[in-house]
Formats: structure tokens, C-alpha cells, sequence
């Protein structure tokens, strides 16, 4: 039996069978066993496969529309950025990625208009493999549907989910190291809702015998075996409704943005809503004896380092670098001299030494 063929024989098991304490064990390992050969059978088909999708990333921060086909997605990217993706009126009019960028308050966001993605994506229909590939680098994505297609919306982020894409989660607060004897020993922070044989299941499906395991929150069986396979990406998300302009009478869900690409209507509202879920920070640059400069601040994401700012700036900055010094927020007192891992904060005011 093929890989393909044991992956469709637990998928069945798993539907048969209905959850709950006494068959949580039992499923678990299911779902375990099939995580680990669905990562085996996409390892199969990176070395068989041949060119693949790539966004170059530009900007500060870049954001992929996905969608179904036809639903104006590259209207949408020409209506915020002034792009000239091609519109028309029959799908996979998108053959390859196609980049825009949208300024705003100080921040340059690379919107990326990315062929469609349909029901099997995540198996490969429609080259969907290699457009999922190519969403997983984003920092942010914007599901787009229109008001005809509400129930596109669960197959899509279903097909995300299925290629490893976790939206607006966080990573799982679990903590594995691996030993060379002594068996598992599991400790938690908080109270479980599965039991540790549960646990030592899944871990022992993935080849994994000895270890110390840390868990901080309530863990699932799904958050656990994401934990352990460390190749899920965590990304903020946000719908969009298309099209109301066409029905405008249609009730719109309340987690949904609904805009007219079209038309122009509540795009400045989709912009801000993007901005403010980018998680944006200043950082405001003072050369070293001078003074800093509060016109022109260095957009950051929330969580960045001093590291990251090196970067950003020039690779020899963080090849010779020496120290920084940090004003602001994230530090007890102004002039505090930092190291690379320092966490800045909005407003922070920062001079490198290199």
C-alpha cells in the first residue's frame, strides 16, 4: 500500500470514528500517524517537482490576497496599490504571483495577488502545492471571497490549514528535549484536557522515546503534533467580502470585511484594519553624538530586535557590530546599552555601534 492510499484509509478512520475520552488515545495516534505521512508524502513530491511560485518579498511588511478565482482579487490589488494585474471576466486569469505596494502612514506594504486556490489545494489541484508554498513566506494574508461565495471562505482556510498555515494562532507553548535515555517525562503549567498516555502516543509515533516535555497551555491533539513536527507558520489574517456593491442588501458576517474593489468602497477601512493587524512599531534612528532623526522613523513589526533592525539597515551593521543604545519604552533608564536579542518598542529611540 502506497502512501497515498494509507493517508486516505485514516482520513476515513478518523470520520468513522466519533471523539470522545475513551477514543482520544485511539485518535490521536491516528492523527499523528497521518501528520507524519502526509509530511513524507510532500517530501516525495518537492524532489519530483520542478519550478515553483516565489513572492519577492519587498517593503515592510507583505501581504498575499487568496482567494477563489474571479472573486477580484486583482481588482482589489490595482484598487489599493495602482498595480496593472490583469482583470477579466474568466478564472486563473492570475497565472504568477503579481506584487503592488500600498503606502501608508509611513509604512511601504507589498500586497501580492496570487493565482487562486480552489477545494484540494492542499493536495495539489490547481497547482495549489505550489501557490500554498508561496503564501507560507507572508507576513500577513487576506482571504477575499465575494457575496455570492460566503461558503468559500471554511474551504479556503481549511486548504491553508492543510498546507501548514496556522491563521491568527499563536505557536503552541510546548517545549520538547529530546535525551538519550530516562523515557518521557511530561510537566505542565496547567491543567490538561488530555491525559499523558495520550500525549506519550503521539510522541512515540513520531520516534520520540526520550524526552522532557514542557507544556504551558491546555494542549490539543492538534496543537501537539504541530508542536512537534515545528514546520506549521503562524500568520494574521483577515476576510474580505467583495462585490457588495452588487448585493447590497446581502447580510455580511460579522468577522468580514465587505468592500467594492470596483467601486472603492471601504478600502480605506480595509487599509487601516491591515495596518493595525501588521502590528507596526517606529524606531527612530540617532547616529552616535548626534541627534535622532523623529521625521523619517524605521518601520518594525511588533516583537523585532535590535538584530532585526541591524538587517534591515545593512548586513555589515550586524557583522560589526559592537553595542546599541536604546531610549524609550522597552528600557529601565534612557542611554541603557543593549545587545543584539534586545526587544524594542514603539517610539524607541536607538543608536548602533559597530
Amino acid at each position: 500500500m502506497d502512501i497515498a492510499e494509507q493517508i486516505k484509509q485514516l482520513e476515513e478512520e478518523i470520520k468513522r470514528t466519533p471523539y470522545n475520552k475513551a477514543t482520544e488515545h485511539h485518535i490521536g495516534r491516528l492523527k499523528a500517524k497521518l501528520a507524519r505521512l502526509r509530511e513524507e508524502a510532500e517530501k516525495q513530491r518537492k524532489k519530483k517537482s520542478g519550478a515553483v511560485f516565489s513572492i519577492k518579498k519587498e517593503g515592510d511588511a507583505t501581504v498575499v490576497l487568496v482567494g477563489y478565482p474571479s472573486v477580484g482579487k486583482s481588482t482589489l490589488l490595482n484598487a489599493l496599490t495602482g498595480a496593472k494585474s490583469e482583470v477579466a471576466d474568466y478564472n486563473f486569469t492570475t497565472l504568477k504571483p503579481i506584487p503592488g505596494m500600498l503606502e501608508y502612514k509611513g509604512a511601504k506594504i507589498q500586497i501580492v495577488d496570487v493565482p487562486g486556490l480552489i477545494e484540494g489545494a492542499a493536495r495539489g489541484r490547481g497547482r495549489g502545492r505550489e501557490i500554498i508554498s508561496a503564501i507560507r513566506t507572508a507576513d500577513m494574508i487576506v482571504i477575499v471571497t465575494d457575496v455570492f461565495n460566503f461558503h468559500h471562505i471554511d474551504i479556503l482556510k481549511k486548504e491553508l490549514y492543510e498546507g501548514g498555515i496556522r491563521l491568527n494562532e499563536k505557536p503552541p507553548e510546548v517545549i520538547i528535549k529530546k535525551k538519550d535515555r530516562g523515557g518521557i517525562k511530561i510537566t505542565s503549567t496547567v491543567p490538561l484536557s488530555i491525559d499523558e498516555a495520550t500525549i506519550m502516543e503521539v510522541l512515540r509515533e513520531y520516534r520520540i522515546h526520550n524526552a522532557d516535555v514542557l507544556l504551558r497551555e491546555d494542549i490539543t491533539i492538534d496543537r501537539l503534533i504541530d508542536a512537534i513536527m515545528g514546520n506549521r507558520v503562524y500568520i494574521p489574517s483577515l476576510t474580505v467580502v467583495n462585490k457588495i456593491d452588487l448585493m447590497p442588501e446581502v447580510e455580511i458576517p460579522d468577522t468580514t470585511i465587505p468592500v467594492s474593489a470596483e467601486k472603492k468602497i471601504n478600502l480605506d477601512l480595509l487599509v487601516e484594519k491591515i495596518y493595525e493587524k501588521l502590528e507596526f512599531i517606529r524606531i527612530y534612528l540617532k547616529p552616535p553624538g548626534g541627534k535622532p532623526d523623529m521625521d523619517e522613523p524605521l518601520i518594525m513589526r511588533r516583537g523585532a530586535r535590535v538584530e532585526d533592525v541591524c538587517k534591515k539597515l545593512h548586513r555589515d551593521m550586524l557583522e560589526n557590530f559592537r553595542y546599541a543604545k536604546v531610549w524609550g519604552k522597552s528600557v529601565r533608564f534612557g542611554g541603557q546599552r543593549v545587545g543584539l536579542e534586545h526587544i524594542l518598542e514603539d517610539g524607541d529611540i536607538l543608536t548602533i555601534y559597530s
